[in-house]
């Protein structure tokens, strides 16, 4: 939908939500509410309030069923007149059946349960109508927001359980409404649950080897392409998605580093994949690959990993938003969708320095010239001095504006250093794009560790909690799940313990993302690597499961 037209709709349900209260009150100037007026517009104001909190209700599922994203611009709206009902609702009951006494209404309210239960759902509205502005979501921040937005559940829940009690015979309509509101909130929670399994069942054990450098390319006096192929030709020996990334571990100065580094190449690509690295003065592995990787060389690499990923079934548009090298996974799946022809929209807005530091400038240029549906916008900050013609400065509200219309209702991804992210994000928040519309990629702990040399194994203890020794050998002991296990040295504890069937999460099992961050509560481990971990995770025992091995009895907290 074009915005025009968003604002059209806008306007046109903020006006058609308010006609059944413009027809009531016409009825009543003319005398035509029926024997009991007053029963007749609580219950029609009652009706109202719950038709409208089930309409609020149901445009997430609607979004996300039909990809529909400018549904997004009507749901606060109708929240919005939910409680306006509602308030009519209660005010009618106070003003009109019990004639503004307070000590009546209470009085009223003790004997008949149902009046305080609706009273409980009109009281749960009142922060989500207080806090509806945009202003208020800034000041909150997204997650507080979104967390106390989730009253709407209870005041739905008390909607309906308030009508049904208070109907004595016919339970036909309320029923109805409980039904409704049961397969909305149904839907969330299982929508929930598979969003919680899927890592679990996406995780595919890792492949590990040599591939070896087929080719470099110079992409800008920084930056350089590496391409890998199997070191005896064919295909890769791993499959993997765009956007993901993998993992190098070069050995350098006599000692074994890993680093992650997207993988810029589409999947559509089988025999090869690549990385897009720039070289950091302070880089100890980007340094090691500009200066030393030759053509022809091998290079220890484990792949694919990362959740950072689109291949055009989550959305049915996507927006692209990139800053300096960031461009790499976002470049790998801006390939993807146009070697698949993907018929959806791709925006794809790049920020750079200065015209020789745009990185697949031509691909991209060409990209453009042949697929249509693909948008990509360049924007540089110190383009004085040189014959650039195209917009100027960083990622903007009125540069994002201007290149991607309807921005609001569409998916976001953005890659790029720290502070470029972090304002982006506050950007899109600003234009009114939903946190949970906006996707991040980062390497935080990798970042810090091309800074950071670390010894190459560390032994961590802890106070002695650790399971007996029953004459079989040592142990690993979960201390939460109460298992306990044969160690085996070769393997790390993570291994171990999927084995074992304990549960913990874990991404790149090369020490870098720190998801796999576990409590040691007794004994002692070697980590080979442990660049995801920092000195206050050090002083706290924490360990880093895909890298620790222990040849003693150990207990984690797990």
């Amino acid at each position: 939908m074009k915005e025009s037209d968003i604002r059209f709709t806008k306007f046109l349900v903020l006006v058609n939500a308010g006609v059944p209260a413009l027809l009531l009150a016409w009825d009543a100037w003319h005398h035509q509410l029926g024997a009991n007026p007053v029963n007749f517009a609580i219950l029609t104001t009652g009706m109202l309030t719950l038709v409208f909190l089930m309409l609020t209700l149901l445009v997430t599922p609607l979004r996300k069923i039909t990809g529909w994203n400018w549904l997004i611009f009507y749901r606060r709206t109708l929240g919005l007149y939910a409680f306006f009902y509602a308030c009519a609702h209660f005010s009618i009951f106070f003003a009109l059946d019990r004639s503004f006494s307070v000590s009546s209404t209470l009085t009223e309210m003790v004997r008949r349960k149902y009046l305080i239960i609706g009273s409980l759902g009109l009281l749960s509205m009142v922060p989500l109508a207080v806090t509806s502005t945009n202003g208020m979501l800034k000041r909150m921040g997204a997650n507080r927001w979104h967390a106390l937005h989730r009253l709407v559940y209870v005041a739905a829940v008390c909607g309906v359980i308030h009508y049904y009690m208070q109907v004595k015979a016919d339970v036909r309509q309320p029923l109805a409404f409980a039904g409704v509101l049961t397969v909305l909130l149904g839907y969330r929670v299982v929508t929930r649950q598979n969003k919680t399994a899927q890592p679990a069942a996406s995780r595919a054990k890792i492949w590990s080897g040599p591939l070896r450098v087929a080719r470099i390319v110079q992409e800008t006096p920084e930056v350089r392409t590496f391409r890998f192929t199997a070191p005896d030709g064919g295909p890769l020996p791993f499959q993997h998605q765009p956007g993901q990334y993998l993992v190098i571990s070069p050995v350098i100065g006599g000692r074994k580093v890993n680093r992650p580094y997207t993988i810029s190449s589409s999947p559509t690509k089988p025999d090869y994949c690549e990385i897009t690295v720039k070289r950091e003065e302070n880089g100890r592995v980007s340094r090691h690959l500009h200066d030393t990787l030759r053509e022809g060389d091998t290079l220890n690499i484990s792949a694919p990993t990362g959740r950072f990923i689109f291949d055009g079934t989550q959305a049915k548009s996507i927006v692209l938003i990139a800053g300096g090298v960031g461009i790499t996974p976002l470049m790998a799946i801006a390939r993807y969708l146009t070697d698949k022809n993907w018929k959806g929209d791709i925006y794809f807005a790049y920020a750079a320095k200065t015209p020789g530091d745009i990185i697949f400038r031509k691909e991209l240029d060409d990209l453009k010239a042949r697929f249509p549906n693909l948008h990509a916008h360049v924007t540089l900050s110190r383009a004085e001095d040189t014959d650039w013609t195209g917009h100027k400065g960083r990622v903007s509200a009125e540069f994002l504006m201007k290149c991607i219309p309807e921005l609001p209702a569409r998916l976001v991804y953005i890659c790029g250093p720290d502070a470029m992210m972090a304002m982006t994000v506050q950007v899109l928040k600003d234009l009114g794009v939903p946190a949970s519309q906006i996707k991040l990629e980062e390497f935080i702990a990798a970042k810090k560790a091309e800074l950071n040399a670390m010894d190459a194994r560390t032994c961590v203890s802890a106070p002695d909690v650790l399971a007996p020794n029953d004459g079989t050998g040592p142990k690993l002991k979960f201390s939460r799940s109460g298992k306990s296990v044969a160690l085996a040295p070769d393997k790390p504890l993570l291994e171990i313990a999927e084995e074992a069937g304990v549960e913990i999460d874990f991404e790149c099992r090369s020490g870098i993302c720190g998801r796999c961050k576990t409590r040691l509560l007794g004994g002692c481990v070697t980590m080979e690597t442990q660049d995801a971990l920092d000195d206050d995770d050090k002083s706290k025992n924490i360990i880093l499961m895909c890298q620790a091995r222990a040849t003693e009895p150990v207990t984690v907290e797990a």
